[in-house]
């Protein structure tokens, strides 16, 4: 089970980064833009400052594959940048064409098994079924991660494509994403701290304390 952080914010990245149980970053348009920096920039510092990171994903943005590919050049030399595409056309012809160079690829905005299916033969390294954002709209992303990883992996079959839980919205989401199938999932910082928390720990650290005050004569 891999954890990756959904954030464009370094200095968020970076407590996280020193617990040694972050895997990976992913990052969109819209976080970036959040940051008020230059996405490139951004990218580029991530990999140079976070060098344990297996992936960093970089959006690209564009009209034709032609072009997202063009924009994928600017992290060449950089080993743990993922290029980020969207499940269209173009984008899966971006993907195929970046994969047979060695780049890997996240395929994004995943909203079924289909699209899952044509992102693999695509060469993705990564798949991203969005999650909460169906839950937002009533429908079941967890049944996405379990149809996915049927498709996958059911009746003997194997793929090297990754599942990336992504529009994670809370610790509970988390837990089912891995429970289903995902291979990881891609959070916001605050569900990576919420995953430490729960009442009974604690209350069980307080009482550890009482005891150990009363033990040394503090009480």
């Amino acid at each position: 089970m891999k954890i990756f952080l959904d954030t464009a914010d370094v200095d968020m990245i970076r407590p996280a980064y020193s617990t040694g149980l972050i895997n990976g970053v992913t990052t969109n348009p819209t976080l970036i833009r959040k940051s008020g920096r230059d996405p490139i920039e951004v990218i580029k510092e991530m990999s140079v400052d976070f060098p344990n990171l297996q992936s960093i994903s970089a959006e690209v943005v564009a009209d034709t594959a032609e072009e997202m590919v063009d924009q994928a050049q600017a992290f060449n030399g950089f080993w743990n940048v993922t290029i980020k595409v969207p499940c269209t056309v173009e984008g899966l012809k971006a993907c195929t064409a970046l994969a047979a160079t060695n780049y890997k690829v996240n395929v994004t905005l995943i909203f079924s098994a289909a699209q899952a299916i044509l992102a693999e033969k695509a060469g993705a390294s990564f798949v991203s079924p969005f999650v909460g954002r169906w839950m937002d709209n009533s429908v079941d992303g967890i049944q996405l991660i379990k149809d996915i990883r049927e498709l996958y992996t059911g009746g003997g079959r194997f793929t090297t494509t990754q599942i990336l839980g992504a529009s994670i919205r809370d610790v509970r989401q988390v837990e089912q994403a891995f429970k289903y199938g995902a291979d990881i999932v891609t959070i916001p910082p605050t569900v990576f701290w919420a995953m430490y928390k729960n009442v009974l720990t604690e209350k069980g650290l307080e009482q550890f304390q009482k005891d150990w005050d009363s033990v040394q004569g503090n009480d």
